[in-house]
């Protein structure tokens, strides 16, 4: 299998399927807005291809260089449970070198299927991902934070590159509406909103 961008047919495929499929709306961007990122240079969405099919998904919203975020990861219905996704990070990693990469796993304690955001934490520990010191909170979902880097990084220096990755693309209002880096953990569960509120 071989790790490559799409063409924007098939990013378009993917979303309406995959994507659409595995996200709730709260979570998931316009593809209008992928669309942009991808023009703009500052998001790569990376695709696991097995022949002419396309097995999973991995986009990284980029931040400064040496810095992204795993916007999305996503292995195709057909294909779960069978190491696709541990082989999809593997090659990320690999292509990426060099890049510390940023994740928010959904946090499981007011997650609407906790089993499932337990899992999902699971899966990030044992392909290599270190927990950050800090949540966070976007569009009123409460994730953990996790990340992969050669060596661990200072919290500090993390949160600055995460509010950066959502700085340099949110008006300063919209930021300050949606994003919360660190989450307070004292702070009761927020409302969630669409992406594109």
């Amino acid at each position: 299998m071989e790790l490559r961008m799409p063409t924007p047919e098939q990013l378009e495929t993917i979303y309406g399927t995959d994507l659409r499929m595995s996200f709730p709306p709260s979570e998931l961007k316009p593809l209008r807005a992928i669309r942009e990122m991808w023009q703009d240079g500052c998001y790569r969405p990376w695709c696991l291809f097995d022949g002419g099919d396309i097995a999973g998904t991995c986009f990284l919203w980029l931040g400064r260089p040496g810095w992204a975020l795993l916007d999305y990861l996503c292995v195709s219905p057909g294909r779960r449970n069978g190491g696709t996704g541990a082989l999809l990070l593997e090659k990320l990693l690999k292509t990426e070198r060099g890049t510390v990469i940023l994740a928010e796993s959904e946090a499981p304690v007011y997650a609407p299927d906790p089993v499932m955001a337990e899992r999902r934490l699971g899966f990030y520990a044992r392909n290599g991902a270190r927990t950050a010191g800090y949540d966070s909170e976007v569009f009123g979902t409460h994730y953990k934070t996790l990340y992969w880097a050669e060596t661990p990084v200072d919290d500090d220096e993390l949160m600055e590159e995460h509010r950066f990755i959502y700085r340099n693309r949110f008006s300063p209002a919209k930021y300050a509406k949606y994003v919360r880096i660190p989450r307070d953990p004292a702070a009761p569960p927020a409302c969630q909103v669409p992406w594109d509120e």
